[in-house]
């Protein structure tokens, strides 16, 4: 038999405040979860919100959207007062007769993201394409605020 030397301090740990916080939130979460039905977690999975990627280049943005299952045409881009807005719409498939359904998991309907664009872009000369459920949008700026070079002489 292995003797242990009893240290009574061996299992508290210091008291911080932002840990005990957090230990308190994820204990709230942990006890309202029980009492959320499981319709309403899988009703708030099914909203159709298209994951994007805003990224910004030496002389435009580009917007990639996921759009998988989309077809182009249900896809509707339009820019008003500053703001780039891309809604569409993805169809559900007939239903066939013959096929059991339990579970379904994957998301139609409609949907909508809008982007509030920097007075620094040509609103008017945006371009989109679309390829592989990938919607690309290309915002390019104005030439008076791309990034310029200055060169300073030092006497």
């Amino acid at each position: 038999m292995t003797l242990i030397r009893w240290n009574p301090l061996r299992d508290v740990t210091a008291w911080h405040p932002v840990n005990t916080f957090a230990n308190m939130h994820r204990e709230f979460d942990r006890m309202f979860d029980c009492f959320r039905s499981d319709v309403l977690d899988e009703e708030a999975s099914k909203t159709l919100v298209p994951a994007v990627d805003i990224i910004e280049k030496e002389n435009d943005f580009n917007i990639k959207v996921d759009l998988p299952g989309v077809d182009k045409k249900d896809v509707k881009i339009t820019v008003q007062n500053d703001v780039l807005t891309i809604q569409g719409e993805k169809k559900q498939e007939s239903e066939k007769k013959d096929e059991n359904y339990y579970r379904v998991e994957r998301c139609y309907g409609s949907f909508q993201r809008s982007f509030t664009l920097p007075s620094s872009v040509a609103s008017d000369k945006i371009d989109a394409s679309y390829d592989n459920g990938i919607l690309t949008i290309s915002i390019p700026k104005l030439e008076e605020a791309k990034q310029k070079e200055i060169e300073v002489k030092v006497k």
